[in-house]
């Protein structure tokens, strides 16, 4: 069936709302998709209608940018899929349906400040300690994997191993290697005592620690401990929060339920560096959580208890069970889309297994909570949700084998003159391995610039003024150029007070200072 047998047309946008119709003939409408900026961003199935009106609400911009791209294209046609032609348009300005194709759409790249991020309210270090729980069984490649990964990415965090009687004669000497740094403590279980009750071990082990709960076949990147505890404490009312995966189910992006591989060109550390710069913060928000990487603060658990090892003894629903009493308790749930963890899924169970365990775990959630999927299966599909898989498929379009884009580069924040020789060599160096951000006093502003090259580009500026705000408002807006742009190191060159006062700054946030 060809795509001319369809007839579809814009209908118009009234600044917020796109619609659009499509006509077919007596067999019905194709799958089709919604495109923004080039990228799918809304999937709509076929119908047995023979026209149909669509419409889909922007209450704001998912690139950041308040140019909008729209196309609508056939999903199984890949010849010349696009059934209707492009439209530019602009949030919040209404305009009317086109009468011919507007100019071919230059690519536009995400902005790096799509949201301004909500920063905690006491600096990471005031907050609760973070303990890590890892409970293991078997499967010793994947546990060294993870082990290492976490001792690389995590230096500040306490590391609570639970070796679950792994009959693998190969996971001791791992564990007894770990156990050499004094920030690992590894608890043996002298029987299989199950998931469950392993996770509960470790929340209890952590004394009045916030928990992170991470499976052993993971892998996680650079910052990963530090963004989601931001996350967590962006709002009193965030119980728990969950990273996304390339393989956990409902946290896997940008396709939900699939194995999604990050860009071949990438490493594992490269696509998780893309995620934690240019995914945002703007947080989806589900009824639940997933174990695999989820972020739970102490006073939840105190408030709800721990996790239900009798119901759920080998896990699968435990998490589900815990999320659910966080909300009914006034909490809520969130993801982190900017922190992506690797995940084999399956490593210590096998799909077999794992899949009979699921579908024991659904029972007793389905008996304990009738609305919990109906809730889930809307929350999937929410604004920011939507938001957060366009995101990554744009990302994950920029390491593509048929682009040049670079892969990304640690962030570096750099506090100096640069029109200093020295700071003029030095940004020379840093440049090759890092992508470098400038933080310039400009006399009545304080701006922020992106090294290109041997040129400075403006990102942003903060006017300093006169009045008894004014240090406030400045160190406000570095708060969220330090997470929002995602910087991973700060150096100062400049007066000994200056460089106090930034490093002070990037403390908050566990940001260390060259």
């Amino acid at each position: 069936m060809e795509a001319a047998q369809w007839r579809a047309e814009w209908l118009g946008w009234n600044g917020s709302v796109l619609r659009w119709r499509i006509a077919g003939d007596l067999a019905g409408l194709p799958a089709t998709e919604l495109t923004l900026d080039g990228v799918v961003f809304a999937r709509f199935p076929a119908s047995h209608e023979g026209e149909r009106e669509f419409e889909f609400e922007f209450p704001w911009s998912p690139s950041g940018h308040d140019a909008l791209h729209f196309g609508v294209i056939v999903t199984d046609i890949h010849d010349s899929p696009y059934l209707l032609p492009g439209w530019d348009v602009r949030l919040g300005d209404p305009a009317a349906a086109p009468s011919t194709p507007t100019a071919p759409w230059a690519p536009r790249g995400l902005a790096k400040l799509a949201a301004t991020p909500r920063l905690p309210v006491a600096p990471l270090p005031e907050l609760p300690r973070i303990s890590v729980v890892v409970p293991i069984h078997n499967s010793p490649h994947a546990v060294k994997n993870c082990i290492e990964s976490l001792l690389r990415h995590s230096p500040n965090a306490r590391l609570i191993l639970i070796d679950d009687a792994s009959t693998d004669t190969h996971i001791a000497p791992i564990l007894d290697a770990a156990a050499k740094h004094r920030q690992v403590h590894v608890h043996r279980n002298e029987r299989n005592r199950g998931y469950t009750a392993s996770v509960n071990i470790g929340m209890r082990l952590a004394g009045g620690d916030d928990v992170v709960l991470l499976n052993s076949d993971t892998v996680v990147g650079p910052r990963w401990l530090a963004a989601l505890k931001i996350a967590a404490y962006g709002a009193d009312d965030i119980g728990t929060v969950t990273a996304v995966s390339d393989n956990a189910g409902a946290f896997s992006v940008p396709e939900l339920e699939r194995h999604c591989p990050i860009p071949a060109r990438w490493t594992l550390v490269q696509a998780q560096r893309a995620l934690l710069q240019q995914a945002g913060t703007r947080y989806p928000q589900l009824p639940t959580g997933n174990g695999f990487c989820m972020y739970v603060k102490r006073v939840l658990i105190a408030r709800v208890g721990p996790m239900d090892e009798a119901a759920f003894p080998q896990g699968y629903g435990e998490e589900n069970d815990f999320c659910q009493r966080a909300e009914r308790a006034g909490y809520r749930n969130i993801i982190a889309g900017n922190v992506l963890v690797h995940h084999e899924r399956s490593a210590s169970f096998g799909d077999q297994r794992r899949a009979a365990l699921g579908a024991q775990g659904m029972a007793v959630l389905r008996e304990r909570y009738p609305h919990y999927e109906r809730e889930v299966g809307a929350a999937l599909w929410s604004f920011e949700r939507r938001v957060l898989d366009w995101r990554v498929r744009r990302i994950y379009a920029d390491g593509d084998a048929t682009r040049a884009k670079p892969p990304p580069k640690p962030r570096l924040l750099l506090a100096a003159d640069p029109q200093d020789t020295a700071t003029a060599k030095l940004l020379a160096t840093l440049s090759r391995s890092q992508e470098c951000f400038l933080l310039r006093n400009d006399g009545d502003r304080v701006g922020l610039y992106r090294l290109e090259g041997v040129s400075l580009h403006a990102e942003d500026g903060v006017e300093i003024g006169r009045d008894a705000d004014a240090l406030a408002r400045v160190e406000t807006r570095l708060r969220e150029w330090l997470v929002g742009y995602a910087i991973e190191s700060v150096h100062a060159r400049g007066s000994a007070a200056s460089d106090r006062w930034l490093a002070t700054l990037a403390a908050e946030f566990d940001i260390p200072t060259l």
